[in-house]
């Protein structure tokens, strides 16, 4: 699953493609439409999703490519809740998925995004074809990404 050119953006709801980069913010492609928007560095955040970790309990982090790997393998037997779900509903799902998180340090906002990001790419059949999703299932590595 290729999440290389994908980012959320602060302020902007939804998940974005990058298309290109200016010194003064980024050309986001809209997954859905297709549309190209400018996102200034000024009014905006951008966080590429494959810069993004969960915290495990060992202190490490793992990738957001595997938990979605998790969450696409285990999805016909265990799929997604609803991310307007409670917490404990949130958080009893998210240990299925990876057992191992940070329940002090990954918040219930965290899950939610998680959630919300899988289930956009799934519901629109969004996945990249560079890397083969078998791939994405793996034991957690070390990583000294952006954690969530």
């Amino acid at each position: 699953m290729n999440l290389e050119k994908l980012v959320a953006v602060s302020g902007m709801p939804g998940l974005y493609r990058m298309a290109a980069n200016r010194s003064n913010g980024l050309i986001v492609e809209d997954l859905l439409s297709g549309k190209l928007k400018f996102a200034s560095t000024r009014k905006h955040q951008f966080t590429p999703l494959e810069s993004i970790g969960i915290y495990t309990d060992d202190g490490d982090t793992v990738e957001l490519k595997v938990v979605f790997g998790n969450m696409l393998e285990q999805f016909s037997e265990n799929p997604p809740v609803d991310a307007g779900s409670d917490s404990q509903t949130l958080f009893a799902y998210f240990a299925t998925i990876l057992p191992s998180f940070d329940r002090d340090r990954v918040h219930t906002g965290d899950v939610k995004k998680v959630i919300r990001w899988f289930s956009f790419l799934q519901e629109n059949s969004l996945w990249g074809t560079d890397d083969d999703t078998e791939d994405a299932v793996t034991e957690p590595e070390e990583s000294e990404d952006e954690p969530a």
